[in-house]
């Protein structure tokens, strides 16, 4: 099968086409023909082993993962044994958080995992939606009906996907965007766009339980004249000089967990809650541009200048 392999950290370039042995899968999995996938800040991330901590999980000197892609949306095309999840032929989609392997032709996977059936008769290239929801669940998970909610850098993978799971849980939420993205952000049913280059959006006189960092570009000494009392700083990045790591340490230690980098968890429960809330149409998949297996460099040349808003997919079949 064709994939796009790396054997050393680096930039894009370090990427290469070659060909590997189509995966079998073992007991409990399913083997998925990939059509699509996605290139995301976690690809970036991980190919430059960014934080350089990372490299304890990912390989101290050359990396464990050879092909990465977290997002996945293909047809099952082969069934280890003892599974009665899936059949020869079903559309799924899905995550793939701790062996990556979306940036090729043929992925195995856990029946049981974080892997479900395509809602109706959505494209392929539009259920490639998982990495950057999933990391905005870890915050959506702290709202509840009624709560309100501030998304800074609503207009990326994650940004639009926090927006629309704060919606899902009955949160007011106000999106700040940049001035090309406010029509984006009121479609997506966000309560108040605020146009960060036409105003201070920390000036805005509402307070929030929770303000969410979606691209890492803030930090809580700036955006605390928008909490509550009680209210909460999360971030998705370790912050401007590291301060949202070394405040999160620090408050979890005060037991006031002001600051805090939600992990998402359970990926195989949330990709099902994704597919439900995709089926009664309260999450869609925001895309900036698509690019062939073929120029994987080039689409991780660009994700890497940090200006896409939404995902970049992946064509992989």
């Amino acid at each position: 099968m064709k994939a796009a392999v790396t054997d050393r950290y680096g930039p894009p370039e370090v990427l290469k086409l070659g060909r590997l042995p189509r995966p079998l899968p073992e007991k409990g999995e399913v083997r998925v023909k990939i059509h699509a996938s996605t290139v995301g800040r976690t690809d970036t991330a991980t190919l430059r082993a960014h934080p350089f901590f990372a490299r304890a999980m990912t390989g101290t000197f050359r990396p464990k993962i050879k092909t990465l892609g977290m997002d996945f949306a293909g047809i099952v095309d082969l069934l280890g044994e003892d599974v009665s999840d899936f059949d020869i032929g079903d559309r799924v989609f899905g995550l793939s958080p701790d062996t990556f392997g979306g940036h090729a032709e043929y992925l195995c996977v856990p029946a049981k995992g974080a892997i479900a059936r395509i809602p109706g008769d959505l494209p392929f290239h539009q259920t490639v939606v998982g990495e950057g929801a999933w990391y905005a669940e870890g915050t959506a998970k702290l709202l509840s009906e009624g709560m309100r909610c501030l998304v800074y850098g609503a207009s990326g993978a994650i940004g639009t996907a926090a927006v629309q799971l704060a919606k899902a849980r009955g949160a007011y939420v106000v999106a700040v965007v940049g001035t090309r993205h406010v029509a984006l952000s009121k479609r997506l049913g966000a309560d108040r766009v605020v146009n960060y280059e036409a105003e201070d959006f920390t000036a805005i006189r509402e307070k929030f339980d929770v303000v969410f960092d979606a691209v890492g570009k803030t930090s809580f000494f700036h955006c605390r004249p928008l909490l509550k009392a009680d209210g909460i700083f999360a971030a998705t990045d370790l912050g401007p000089g590291w301060s949202n790591i070394l405040l999160s340490a620090w408050f979890g230690l005060t037991g006031s967990k002001r600051v805090q980098i939600p992990f998402p968890k359970d990926a195989p429960g949330f990709v099902r809650h994704l597919a439900k809330l995709m089926t009664t149409g309260q999450f869609q998949g925001v895309f900036d541009r698509r690019y062939p297996l073929d120029d994987i460099v080039e689409a991780f040349q660009y994700v890497e200048k940090g200006q896409k808003t939404g995902i970049v997919v992946l064509n992989v079949t």
